[in-house]
This record gives structure tokens, sequence and C-alpha cells, in this order.
């Protein structure tokens, strides 16, 4: 089987799909592995690194000629693909329908990383949860750089400096990473969470939960927060306002797949914060949690600094890489036939059930059906 992978499209992604470990993974289950040239450049990765690897160097026309393409970003769309070529990517199904369209109309089996279930089975594959570990991470990292403050406690022979007060929405993998981090670094950390399940996983890494009584909660079959109705929304805003008035850091992590992030900061609350302090704002790529935040700019209201980074996994490109990578081995090496040396679509199988998009010439996960509809 001929396996392709590409460069990525947006000029301004610093991750890639493979490393050149992750490549001599593939080339050991039997695939013919092809690279498209320059591939490493973001992360300073020579082209002979892949060829030391077992790959072969190619343009971008060889993924033509491809049965399997492989890619990180969501693709401007199936141009230069076979005919019942197999994709696999990031897709953003929800969002960009008429890329959707266009895989199923060329025939191209289309495989959306963001669907792959939240099973036990499929944690190996799950590259939003890796990715979005990294982007916890990081939002506080570009946090800390911000603040005109240290987070630790110290005590010095000038006086004592108080610890950092950080205040996390959303304890899902971004939000919990978020929470170890900002404890490994000495702030005091709150966080909040709509589903109460969480607090004990809250307070194992060191923080504080604040309970906040929203009525009937819990998350869906996916392992996600539901969606709070508008009065639940506003009794959590009003709620975590004192919380938010402490906090010299502020991160949100709240997103709805598919649909524009709930609105869960106001002018108002900023407004109360001390100037000079700090907010993440990691649903800002899809309409953001605060209000007036900006995607991939920093945005300075009542003299509080609002990050809008859409891109916080691409602060750690070399290990975001690696972990995607892993994420597309294991998915590959998973309906990998041995013996006939390729990638079986199994459509009984759960994983691809909820993954593949398109296929045979139609979209056939039911609820992009819907959407497109």
């Amino acid at each position: 089987m001929k396996l392709f992978i590409c460069k990525e499209e947006n000029p301004n992604e610093t991750r890639i799909a493979v490393l050149p470990d992750a490549v001599k993974k593939l080339v050991a289950l039997g695939a013919e592995v092809s690279v498209e040239e320059t591939l490493g450049s973001p992360l300073g990765i020579d082209d002979s690194a892949y060829t030391d690897a077992g790959a072969t160097i190619a343009p971008a026309s060889a993924k033509s000629e491809a049965d399997l393409v492989l890619r990180l970003g969501t693709p401007s769309g199936p141009d230069g693909l076979q005919s019942g070529a197999i994709h696999i990517s990031y897709l953003d199904p929800f969002i960009e329908t008429d890329n959707i369209k266009a895989f199923a109309e060329a025939n191209i089996s289309a495989i959306s990383m963001e669907m792959i279930p939240r099973t036990t089975i499929a944690q190996k594959m799950d590259a939003l949860s890796s990715q979005a570990s990294l982007a916890g991470y990081s939002a506080v990292i570009q946090a800390a750089a911000k603040l005109p403050k240290s987070l630790p406690m110290m005590m010095t022979p000038a006086g004592t400096l108080s610890p950092c007060k950080v205040f996390i929405i959303g304890a899902g993998v971004a939000g919990l990473q978020a929470i170890a981090t900002a404890k490994r670094l000495g702030a005091r950390v709150e966080a909040f969470d709509t589903r109460p399940a969480v607090k004990e996983q809250v307070e194992s890494l060191g923080g504080k939960f604040l309970e906040i009584d929203l009525g009937e909660m819990g998350e869906s079959s996916g392992g996600y927060a539901k969606e709070l109705t508008p009065e639940q929304i506003a009794k959590q805003q009003e709620a975590q306002g004192k919380a938010i008035a402490k906090a010299d850091i502020v991160i949100t992590t709240a997103k709805l797949f598919g649909r524009p992030a709930p609105r869960l900061i106001t002018d108002e609350q900023i407004a109360a914060m001390q100037p000079g302090s700090v907010i993440v704002d990691m649903a800002a790529a899809s309409g953001g949690n605060v209000e007036g935040s900006e995607p991939d700019q920093d945005v300075i209201k009542h003299g509080v600094t609002i990050v809008g980074d859409t891109n916080l996994e691409g602060r750690t490109a070399l290990d975001a890489s690696q972990m995607y990578g892993s994420n597309m081995v294991n998915l590959v090496s998973h309906f990998w036939d041995e013996e006939k040396k390729e990638f079986v679509l199994n459509r009984e199988d759960e994983i691809i059930q909820g993954s593949l998009i398109t296929h045979g010439g139609e979209v056939v996960h039911e609820m992009i059906k819907e959407r497109i509809s």
C-alpha cells in the first residue's frame, strides 16, 4: 500500500503530521511510505532523517498515486487525490461542510481525527486529547509570561511575595493539565467544571474545586460536558464572578464541538479584575468564552490582557507533533492487515463508524449528513 504524508497548508502551523520515528513504525508495517519534501522544515528536521527512517522524499503531486494520505491540519480539499483513496487528518467536519462535500464527490474515504470516539480502546488514537493536554500546559506558560508578577510565593529580605491566584474554568483534558502546570509553578489554583464528578480529579492535582449548583448536569456519551441552558450559564457567570475578580490569571477551556463557544466571562467581570491580570481564552477560535477576545490577538481591556492564541498546541510543536504522529500510527496499525500489507476500513468497527465521514462517493456519518442536508 502506498502511503503519503503531506506538509501542512497553513503557513502559520508549527506542527507536522509525523516525526521520523513514526515513519519508521509505518515502514515496519510494510507500507510504501513517501514523505512530502521539506515536511520537517518547521521543526528543523532534514529530509535525510526521513530517508534514514525508510521513506522516500517526493513532491506534493505524488499524493495523486497514494492509497492512504496522512496529514495534520484541515486541508483545503481533496484536490490531487485519486478516487478510492483514504485520507486521514483533522477535518473540522461540522464547520468545513463544503470540504466534506468535495471529499464525497471525489470518492475519497475521509477519516476525521476530531471524531475518534472517546473509548478505552481508542485512547491511543485520540488526537484531541493529546493536543489539548499540551494546549493546557501552554496556556499557563503564556499567561505567566505576560503576567507582571511571579507565580510562586517568594520570601525575600525585601519582603514576602504572595503566590499568584489562578482560576481555571473547565476541568477536561486541557483544564486538568493547566491545573497541574500552575501548581508546579507554585500558584494557588481554583477550578470550576459543570461536571461535579471531576471535583476529585481537580483536588488530586492540588486545586480547589469551586462548587456551583447548576441543577442536573453530567457529560455526553463522548465524555464532554453537556451544553448549558442560558439560565445555567447566567447562574455560572454570577457565581464564578468572585473567583474571577480575585484571580491574577484566568484560563477558560469551554468548547462545544461544531458549535460556537459559550460566553462565560463578561466585560463587567473583566473590569472587576486587577490591572495587569491575564485571561487566556482557549476557545477564541470558535467565538470565545470571553467578551472581547480575538483569535490570535492579545486584547487589553480595563488593564487586563486577554490572550486569544488559537494554536497553543503549536507552542510545543515538537512534542505536539510527536504525540499526533503516535496517534496516527496507532490508528493505522489498529486497522492494518499484516498479510495484505494495507489499511482496511472495517465499517463494523466503532472507531471507524465514529470517525469515517465520507466513503463510496457519499457522506456516511449520520451527524455530519444531518448538518449538511
